[in-house]
């Protein structure tokens, strides 16, 4: 089983600042287009694989889904095809937006 790291808003908004986090939205497109996090990247669930997450340039990769389901799914597959990126945005855009997030 693989241990996953809950995120919560604040943590991915420094990363984020900081230029240390590659947030990955792995929403549908049409949630994606609906609201999205600034600088996010849309890789769905739905035809999610591993081998196609783009270059993280030395960033680490943060998963997002609409609540923190799919995210914990896509960490578990990232697990399976033996990466290291284990960490999502717990509560998903859904906590985002909770905490006074932008999306655009």
């Amino acid at each position: 089983m693989v241990k996953v790291i809950d995120l919560d808003a604040a943590a991915v908004r420094a990363g984020l600042d900081a230029d240390r986090i590659l947030l990955v939205d792995v929403r549908e497109p049409h949630e994606f287009a609906y609201a999205s996090i600034p600088g996010s990247v849309n890789l769905p669930l739905s035809r999610f694989d591993p081998a196609a997450l783009p270059e993280a340039g030395g960033r680490d990769v943060v998963f997002l889904c609409a609540a923190g389901v799919r995210s914990v799914s896509a960490v578990e597959r990232c697990h399976l095809a033996h990466l290291p990126w284990n960490a999502h945005l717990a509560g998903g855009i859904k906590a985002w937006i909770g905490a006074g997030g932008e999306v655009a």
